[in-house]
C-alpha cells in the first residue's frame, strides 16, 4: 500500500497539477507520514450526501481536481442522457471557505461541455437549490457545501431534475463516468461564460412566496404580537433568506444574532457550525435570555437542518432534540390540514428516526413511508408516489424536516418557519412546545432516543468501523440486556428474521443492521456516509399513564438507555 500510496502522489507532481497544489504533494511526500496515506490511498466516493471530505491535495480530498472529475463525470453522464439538446444545471454554494472557487470551477467544466449553467451570485440555502431546479426546468443540480461538517471540509452534492439527491441508478453511473477519466487532461476546464447566467434575488422572491403558502395558523400568528425569536444562521446561508421568510410569515420580532450573521468558512464562534450540538446555540441562547424570547433557531452552513430551544412550563429555555422536533411538526401539520384528509396522504421517515412519527401519522389514519438513513430517500419516495399519494410533512431524526413537496430536501427555511407557527399555535392553547410534547407522548406512547458517534478517522479507522460491523452481522446477538431480540435487519443482505421467519426487505441495499426487542427497544448500527464514523442508534418506549408521571417513566427510559448504550458502545 505504501508503494500504491506514494505512486499516485508522485503522479500528482506532473504539469498537469497548478503549483500550489504540486508543492503541497511535495510536501506530504517529504513529511511521507499518515495524512500522506489519508490523502492518496483511495478517492472520493459519493455517500448518502455525496461528494464530501476535507479540503486539500490528493485523490482522498477535496481539491479542484476531484471537483473537476466529478464534475466531468457529471457533464458526460448529462450529454449521454439528454442527447440532441442543451442540459440545464443549476449551482448554490454556502459559506465555506472554498466554495466559491469550487462553484465557479464547476460552472467553468459545465460550461465548457455545452451545458447551460445558473449559478447564484452569493451564499443560499441547499433547499433553495432543490426548489430552484424545479422552477427552471433543469436537469440537474450541484451544491458546494459540506453540511454542518467542521471546518476542513467541503463536497459536492449532486440533485436530479425532481430536485431530489441523486439516487440509484444516476448516482452509480456519475461515479461510472468519473472513474472512466485516468488523467486531468481528460477535465475540460475551458470555460464558455455565454453558458452562465446568474441568478439573483427574483428566485428568492419566489422561493419565499412558496414558503409563505404553507403558513396553516395565519391569524394566531397575526395576534401573537409579543412573541419573540432569537435566530442564528451560525455564519452559514441562512442569513440570505431565514429571516425574510419568518418576517413573511408575520414573525416581526425576531433577533439574530450578529456576532453569527457574517458568512465565515471558520465558523470563529462555534467549535462546530452543527445545531445538533447544544454548544452551537449558546450565543443564541444567550441572546434570548436578555431578550426574554420565546424561541430560538439555529440553522447549519447549508440551512438544510436547524435546532431549536424554547420555553418550558417553568420558563427555562430547553434545547428539543431532532426526534422531538419532528414529532411537534408531525403533529403540528396533520392537527392543523385546513382540508379533511383524502386518505392519500401520508408522513415520511428514516429508518432511524423516531418511531413515534408512525404512531402520530396512524392517530390520523395515515401511512407513515419508512425509507433508508438519507434525506435523498424521502425525495425519491415522494416522486415514486406522484400523481398517487401526497406526501404532507416528515423528518429525519438528524435535525433535518420538510414539509409540502415544492422542494425535494430536508428544508431548514421551512422549518424554522413551521415550527414557529407551532409554537406561536401551542401558545395560544396555553401550552408550550415541551407540554406539547408530553401529550403527544400521553395519545401515543413515550419514546426517548439517543444517538452514540464513534470518530475513527483515517483508513484505519475505516478498517475498524468495517470489522464491527461484520462482528455484528457474523455473531448477532440473540438477547439484549433482559429482551429477546424479536426481530433483526440486515439491509446489506436485504432480509428481516422476525420471530423465526425471514422475509424480504423492500428497500436498497445499504450497510445497516437493526435489532429490536421483545421489549420494544430499537438498535441500528450504521457506517456515516459523510463522516469517518460508526453510529450507533438506542430507541426504548413505553406508555405513559399520566402526565404526572412523565418525570419517572422518563427516568427508567434513561436508564434503559444507558444500559445500552454500554453494552453497545464498550464492546466496540
Amino acid at each position: 500500500m505504501s508503494n500504491q500510496v506514494r505512486n499516485q502522489a508522485e503522479s500528482w507532481l506532473s504539469s498537469e497539477y497548478d503549483e500550489e497544489t504540486r508543492k503541497e504533494v511535495q510536501r506530504l511526500l517529504e513529511e511521507d507520514s499518515e495524512e500522506l496515506v489519508n490523502s492518496f490511498y483511495r478517492s472520493l466516493e459519493f455517500g448518502t450526501g455525496g461528494l464530501r471530505g476535507i479540503v486539500g491535495a490528493g485523490t482522498n480530498r477535496v481539491n479542484r481536481y476531484t471537483i473537476g472529475a466529478a464534475n466531468q463525470g457529471l457533464a458526460n453522464y448529462l450529454k449521454k442522457q439528454f442527447p440532441g439538446r442543451q442540459a440545464k444545471v443549476a449551482i448554490a454554494y454556502d459559506s465555506r471557505n472554498s466554495s466559491v472557487e469550487f462553484s465557479t470551477i464547476s460552472s467553468e467544466i459545465l460550461s465548457a461541455n455545452g451545458i447551460k449553467v445558473f449559478l447564484f451570485d452569493s451564499i443560499r440555502p441547499t433547499p433553495e437549490l432543490s426548489f430552484t431546479i424545479r422552477e427552471l426546468n433543469c436537469d440537474a443540480g450541484i451544491v458546494i457545501t459540506a453540511s454542518h461538517n467542521p471546518k476542513e471540509y467541503n463536497g459536492y452534492k449532486v440533485y436530479w431534475s425532481d430536485g431530489g439527491q441523486l439516487v440509484s441508478p444516476h448516482d452509480k453511473n456519475i461515479i461510472a463516468e468519473v472513474n472512466k477519466i485516468s488523467s486531468v487532461s481528460e477535465i475540460n476546464f475551458s470555460k464558455d461564460p455565454t453558458l452562465v447566467d446568474s441568478i439573483g434575488e427574483e428566485l428568492d422572491q419566489e422561493y419565499i412566496k412558496r414558503v409563505r403558502s404553507l403558513s396553516l395558523s395565519p391569524e394566531i400568528v397575526k395576534s401573537a404580537e409579543d412573541f419573540q425569536i432569537v435566530y442564528t444562521p451560525l455564519h452559514g446561508s441562512g442569513m440570505s433568506v431565514v429571516p425574510q421568510c419568518l418576517s413573511a410569515f408575520g414573525f416581526d420580532r425576531v433577533h439574530v444574532v450578529a456576532e453569527q450573521n457574517t458568512a465565515d468558512g471558520n465558523f470563529p464562534t462555534v467549535p462546530s457550525p452543527n445545531p445538533e450540538d447544544p454548544k452551537a446555540l449558546s450565543m443564541a441562547l444567550e441572546l434570548a435570555k436578555s431578550k426574554n424570547a420565546d424561541l430560538v433557531l439555529a440553522t447549519d452552513p447549508d440551512a438544510d437542518r436547524v435546532g431549536i430551544a424554547a420555553r418550558n412550563e417553568t420558563g427555562e429555555l430547553e434545547i428539543l432534540n431532532g426526534n422531538q422536533i419532528a414529532s411537534i411538526l408531525v403533529y403540528y401539520v396533520l392537527k392543523n390540514q385546513k382540508s379533511p384528509f383524502s386518505g392519500n396522504e401520508y408522513v415520511g421517515k428514516t429508518i432511524v428516526t423516531t418511531d413515534l412519527l408512525a404512531d402520530i401519522a396512524g392517530s390520523f389514519s395515515l401511512d407513515c413511508h419508512e425509507v433508508l438513513t438519507g434525506f435523498k430517500f424521502i425525495a425519491a419516495d415522494i416522486l415514486a408516489n406522484e400523481g398517487k399519494k401526497k406526501f404532507l410533512v416528515g423528518g429525519e431524526e438528524s435535525f433535518g424536516y420538510l414539509v409540502g413537496d415544492f422542494v425535494r430536501d430536508k428544508d431548514a427555511v421551512i422549518s424554522c418557519c413551521m415550527i414557529a407557527e407551532a409554537a406561536v399555535w401551542a401558545k395560544s392553547k396555553g401550552k408550550t412546545l415541551s407540554e406539547l410534547l408530553k401529550e403527544i407522548y400521553l395519545e401515543n406512547s413515550f419514546y426517548l432516543e439517543k444517538l452514540v458517534s464513534l470518530t475513527k478517522p483515517g483508513k484505519s479507522g475505516e478498517e475498524e468501523i468495517a470489522a464491527i460491523i461484520k462482528n455484528l452481522r457474523d455473531n448477532p446477538p440473540q438477547k439484549i440486556l433482559d429482551a429477546d431480540i424479536v426481530a433483526r435487519l440486515d439491509y446489506q443482505t436485504s432480509e428481516c428474521i422476525e420471530n423465526g421467519k425471514t422475509r424480504k426487505i423492500n428497500l436498497p441495499k445499504s450497510n445497516i443492521l437493526q435489532f429490536r426487542t421483545s421489549q420494544g427497544d430499537l438498535i441500528t448500527v450504521r457506517p456515516s456516509g459523510t463522516e469517518p464514523k460508526i453510529k450507533f442508534y438506542f430507541s426504548v418506549k413505553t406508555k405513559l399513564d399520566s402526565l404526572g408521571a412523565y418525570d419517572a417513566t422518563k427516568v427508567q427510559l434513561e436508564d434503559r438507555l444507558e444500559a445500552l448504550s454500554n453494552l453497545f458502545v464498550t464492546a466496540s
